[in-house]
């Protein structure tokens, strides 16, 4: 079973703390299992959470064999990173353990060095001061989250969410993610001012926008052989107008995100089908197996039949 180690800090903000907490402590295998087991951990035996304190089950010695260490938020960003819990999460970083931020927690992760070099998000209102605070970090206020493989973050509030959704899909698949999101009461990926631009992630359609019927039926013929010229036609408008209401409604272009749907469907039907992967390339629109495998591998990371393999 995957271990997932939440950090609680001293100011740390409630809603941060208890989203990995009950996200992940709900999520149920295929079989009823439980994929997570979670651990709540703290560097003292009692910790401020602003309204209440609380007891930590576990302290930093939690961290230690955990698969995923969570760092939540806290209230006062210009405390001092403990040099306890400094070591322990660069510990951890060393032993490959995957880390992941909610919020302004990633102005703790970002104290420990660990994500210089490295894109990152934060809560919007927080962004430039991670920023002046931080210059060897590239902070982009603008996605719901960043992966960056062993180290994620994410934006503010219920961002923290998506992030662990996002988790749970590369852990366990899409099925599991759809399933803990439908639990949650919430969408499996988001749109808005806050554009997601997660390869992995299946292209929102914005409920209710100009955009949703043309999306609609993009997703209904992802076999075609698209170009951008037929989207507008379809769209009645012209190019230039297409690209423009994409960038405002989903953030991306939209041949970008007519690549991240044939993914996205690629992805479900190697989950739950078996046909070739010859037959899936085709169905989803890619032109030849090759050119579908290359595409897959460099969104995903991986080739189709692994992903299969791991997923199926």
């Amino acid at each position: 079973m995957h271990t997932v180690a939440v950090l609680a800090l001293d100011r740390v903000i409630p809603f941060d703390l208890s989203t990995p907490i009950e996200v992940f402590s709900r999520t149920r295998l295929p079989d009823g299992r439980p994929g997570y087991q979670v651990r709540v951990c703290a560097e003292r035996e009692e910790v401020d959470a602003g309204a209440f304190t609380l007891r930590a089950p576990w302290g930093l010695e939690g961290l230690k064999g955990a698969d995923t260490i969570i760092v939540p938020g806290v209230a006062d960003l210009a405390t001092s990173l403990p040099p306890a819990v400094h070591d322990a999460l660069r510990s951890a970083a060393a032993d490959g353990t995957r880390i992941a931020s909610i919020c302004v927690g990633t102005f703790p992760l970002a104290a420990t060095g660990l994500l210089d070099g490295l894109r990152v998000t934060t809560h919007w209102r927080a962004a430039g001061l991670l920023a002046a605070t931080h210059p060897d970090i590239d902070v982009d206020p603008d996605v719901l989250y960043v992966d960056n493989g062993q180290f994620l973050t994410s934006a503010g509030a219920a961002a923290g969410m998506d992030l662990c959704l996002h988790m749970i899909r590369r852990d366990y698949g899409s099925a599991v993610a759809a399933d803990a999101a439908r639990l949650s009461v919430m969408p499996l990926e988001r749109e808005g001012g806050q554009a997601q631009f997660i390869v992995y992630d299946h292209a929102p359609t914005p409920q209710g926008s100009e955009l949703e019927v043309l999306l609609t039926w993009l997703r209904e013929n992802l076999a075609r052989d698209l170009a951008l010229a037929d989207i507008a036609e379809r769209a009645g408008t012209s190019t230039r107008t297409l690209i423009r209401r994409f960038r405002d409604q989903t953030g991306t272009t939209p041949l970008q995100w007519l690549h991240r749907a044939r993914i996205r469907q690629a992805q479900h039907l190697l989950e739950t089908t078996e046909h070739s992967v010859e037959r899936i390339g085709y169905q989803v629109g890619f032109g030849s197996p090759t050119t579908f495998r290359d595409r897959f591998k460099r969104a995903t990371g991986v080739s189709p039949q692994t992903y299969r393999r791991t997923f199926s």
